[in-house]
């Protein structure tokens, strides 16, 4: 069919010039979806009404929208991968069914979702260490609340633009995010400087964000290229289910095992500022969980480039896998590490030599010297294993393209679950407060070790295939 022969350059333009159509859409709407909750940090940093406390709450909050996000990715991403097979196969009738398939399980879900974030609020913000002050609390109260009522709107954009991209318009998916951060930016301005409407204003921003790219992920779905969706289209599926949502398991795992780890970083981040000399002090108490929320959206923005890198991936590699083309695979294998390692190392020598000006975004004119010391020596060591972190995110999400799932989602539990929450409850039991610091680069390195042996054992069974 037409529709299918349109994909056909999947298995005949080389490899680079794939990765860059794909992969560049696909990086600049990730970072630029990172940068909802970061404008809305920035913003709220440099106002002086809010300041660190408006930072810590932001961090409290931010893990439930990772939680929300890993329901997303897990149908998109999974969808994607299962779509791109399917066209590679010429199979548009499957491919059209879990599309829609994906398309009402992202709106039970999400609907589920939000409903259990207003109701169990309290709850939730004191786990991820909402209660390190009052004033923390208040604030992280208002802001979520309002986040949640989004929850459906960013969960849909979010879920369609891999869906999107497997269609083969990454450029679109890319636009539909970018016009939603952009107008978050320009109403995060409005609504918390003119208006002073603080940390609802925020939240109203990131929302009414979201909304917009809800609405343009919806018209193309309208407008699809390779797949014509029909009443019949949308509807649950179990054989269909079975196959597409094992593809998106390792995104799932990825975002909500890191959501774990977030909650024990958090919660000891809370302790032992508690009994640190220093942050024990009133006034200073919040600062180590509003530091620790800047570094990881810095952590956020790298990771989002290493996943878009992947992920980018995904349709290319799904489609080749269909046309039996492997040998095709292990060239953008072979390009994904190597990119992958160089993009680790600029964003570690980012950290490393200019902290201030990474810190300096965030407010810290306006705060006492113990914040912007404890920022850089935080920047600093957290981050310095980014290439490893980099190359780990990469293989975990190339893995799951090639239908690895298994693989996947061992390294990434790993990961997240076992050295991501051991390590941070541990560590800080020698060292103190700079133990938790140590943590993520230990957790990194450890976990690259295995990434290693699985890399080596899938470049020998694609060259053996």
């Amino acid at each position: 069919m037409t529709e299918t022969c349109s994909n056909g350059f999947l298995v005949t333009e080389k490899p680079g010039k794939l990765m860059c159509r794909y992969s560049i859409p696909c990086i600049i709407s990730l970072v630029v979806a990172a940068l909802y909750n970061i404008v809305d940090q920035i913003y709220i940093a440099n106002a002086d009404y809010l300041g660190s406390y408006g930072n810590a709450a932001n961090t409290t909050v931010f893990p439930m929208t990772v939680l929300a996000l890993a329901i997303a990715v897990m149908l998109g991403d999974g969808a994607c991968a299962f779509v791109s097979i399917c066209l590679g196969s010429r199979n548009q009738e499957a491919a059209g069914k879990t599309i829609g398939n994906a398309v009402l399980l992202t709106i039970i879900s999400s609907a589920v979702i939000m409903l259990l974030y207003l109701v169990f609020a309290q709850p939730l913000l004191t786990l991820f260490g909402g209660h390190v002050n009052r004033e923390t609390f208040t604030l992280a109260r208002e802001y979520f609340f309002w986040i949640s009522l989004g929850i459906p709107f960013y969960m849909f954009g979010q879920a369609m633009n891999p869906i999107i991209r497997s269609d083969g318009s990454p450029r679109f998916a890319m636009l539909c995010t970018v016009a939603g951060a952009v107008a978050n930016i320009i109403l995060d301005w409005l609504f918390i400087y003119p208006l002073h409407l603080g940390m609802k204003g925020a939240a109203l921003a990131t929302v009414l964000g979201q909304i917009l790219t809800a609405i343009l992920s919806a018209w193309y779905l309208m407008h699809l290229k390779s797949v014509r969706l029909h009443k019949s289209s949308f509807g649950i599926f179990p054989t269909l289910m079975h196959r597409y949502l094992p593809l998106g398991i390792t995104s799932f795992l990825s975002q909500a095992s890191l959501v774990v780890s977030m909650a024990a970083v958090q919660n000891t981040c809370t302790k032992y500022s508690a009994l640190d000399p220093v942050f024990s002090q009133t006034g200073y108490t919040q600062i180590p969980l509003a530091v620790l929320g800047i570094v990881m959206k810095f952590f956020q923005i790298a990771i989002s480039v290493s996943v878009g890198l992947s992920a980018g991936c995904i349709p290319v590699v799904g489609y080749n896998i269909g046309a039996g083309r492997k040998d095709r695979i292990m060239q953008f294998f072979t390009y994904l590490l190597a990119s992958e390692a160089i993009l680790g190392t600029i964003a570690l020598f980012i950290v490393e030599f200019f902290p201030l000006v990474l810190i300096s975004i965030f407010g810290a004119a306006n705060e006492s010297h113990f914040y912007t010391e404890f920022a850089i020596r935080c920047f600093r060591i957290y981050l310095c294993m980014m290439p490893l972190a980099m190359i780990n995110k990469g293989t975990f999400i190339f893995l799951q393209s090639l239908g690895l799932g298994t693989e996947s989602m061992i390294l990434s539990m790993l990961r997240e679950i076992v050295f991501g929450v051991l390590l941070p409850v541990c560590l800080p039991l020698i060292f103190g407060l700079s133990g938790l610091l140590y943590s993520f680069p230990t957790a990194d390195a450890l976990t690259f070790i295995l990434s290693l042996m699985i890399i080596i054992r899938t470049y020998k069974q694609l060259k053996a295939a």
